[in-house]
């Protein structure tokens, strides 16, 4: 099991988590976080990520996506297919990796090829968050064109567009898929996925900034405080509360494994908790571990052993249903929802064999932080031609 933690600094954290026993006899188990790897690869600070069985994603304002191999403790190189922050990654099982960007572009990845299957030009205006249906087979997304859309992962294309009021920042599935949830500042609205209605809206005091599935009735609620509280979404009501950190809490992931249920949360205050959840959700869960990063955390997951009955939250185990590029409508490149098929080859990433750098250990040369520089200096030199062009045609 491992802790993987992104920060404002640029870094990406990794950290072991070993269960022991307390004492010979006893039950409980005692869970230490060892600090097992930094990494720095982007340029930016990191604004997701997303975990499979085998890779960990990181997301950037750099514009890149990165790969990390976690079994054999590699980088395994970048993606660098959109124009702007990403903002949201999800895998689904181990073959898909959908990201969402400030470009508009949802893009379905081959997570075996690191190819890009599909680019749907999704928003008008930014990609704020998309969540993947447990049969693979739908996603949602929202954007700040005040809109939550639906979209057929098997065609790729659109399926249904709700206008909303404002714009939303957070849409999560339930485990089963019988409702989801659309957040708009502190506002969050339960829907039913049979009416595709507002079944009811919960109010957090503040702003929120992560939302998990504990069960599909009980929704743990995280925003710019200290307190993470825990919402039944049938009755709306607040059945839990408890104070996580000193600062507001940025992001949340929940698992099972046999005999725990965790939830673990991640703030500004640079801390990393561990808790274990009580079978009755009115009870506060107690802590389990926590570590200090000392650097302003802004996303998290956790990279755990899929064979060995662990059980991620909001990674359903279904595979999606491939695509076949034969499938692929022409594009227009005009409307949002339509397909926008850039006639590029597959973006391919460039495969580094980098170890990760070791606690106290100097970073591993030929970092790819080096290529994100150089892709960058290709692209100003590129704009640069570009302009003498249009200044030769003018003259």
């Amino acid at each position: 099991m491992e802790v993987v933690a992104g920060c404002y600094e640029q870094v990406l954290f990794g950290f072991a988590v070993h269960l022991e026993s307390k004492a010979s006899g006893d039950h409980e188990q005692k869970w230490t976080p060892v600090a097992d790897f930094t990494h720095h690869a982007h340029t930016a600070s990191l604004s997701a990520v997303a975990v499979n069985s085998h890779f960990v994603v990181t997301g950037s304002k750099d514009e890149t996506i990165h790969i990390y191999d976690m079994k054999r403790k590699l980088d395994h190189g970048a993606l660098v297919h959109h124009n702007g922050t990403i903002t949201c990654l999800r895998f689904h099982g181990n073959r898909h990796l959908l990201s969402g960007a400030e470009d508009g572009l949802i893009c379905v990845w081959d997570a075996k090829k690191w190819e890009c299957l599909k680019s749907i030009k999704a928003h008008r205006g930014h990609v704020t968050f998309l969540s993947i249906h447990p049969s693979g087979k739908l996603a949602l997304s929202v954007g700040t064109d005040k809109t939550l859309r639906t979209w057929n992962l098997v065609e790729g294309r659109s399926a249904f567009i709700k206008n909303i009021k404002q714009n939303a920042h957070i849409v999560e599935w339930s485990p089963r898929g019988e409702k989801y949830v659309v957040v708009i500042l502190n506002k969050i609205d339960v829907y039913q996925l049979d009416t595709a209605l507002v079944s009811g809206t919960i109010t957090n005091e503040k702003r929120v900034s992560s939302v998990t599935f504990l069960s599909e009735s009980v929704l743990a609620v995280a925003g710019d405080e200290e307190v993470v509280r825990f919402f039944d979404t049938d009755s709306l009501m607040c059945i839990c509360e408890f104070k996580a950190h000193e600062n507001r809490v940025k992001d949340m992931f929940s698992f099972e494994i046999p005999e725990h249920h965790v939830i673990v949360t991640a703030s500004s205050d640079g801390f990393i908790k561990m808790w274990q959840l009580e079978q009755d959700k009115k009870v506060p869960p107690s802590l389990l571990c926590e570590v200090n990063t000392s650097a302003r955390l802004t996303c998290l997951g956790v990279w755990l052993d899929r064979g060995a009955g662990a059980k991620g939250s909001h990674r359903p185990a279904a595979e999606m249903s491939p695509v076949s590029k034969e499938e692929q409508p022409k594009s227009s490149g005009k409307e949002s929802g339509d397909m926008a098929q850039e006639g590029e080859r597959p973006c391919k990433p460039s495969v580094k064999k980098c170890g990760f750098a070791g606690v106290g250990n100097k970073p591993s040369k030929g970092s790819s932080q080096v290529s994100a520089r150089k892709r960058k200096m290709v692209g100003v030199l590129e704009k640069k031609k570009r302009k003498k062009n249009k200044i030769r045609i003018m003259q």
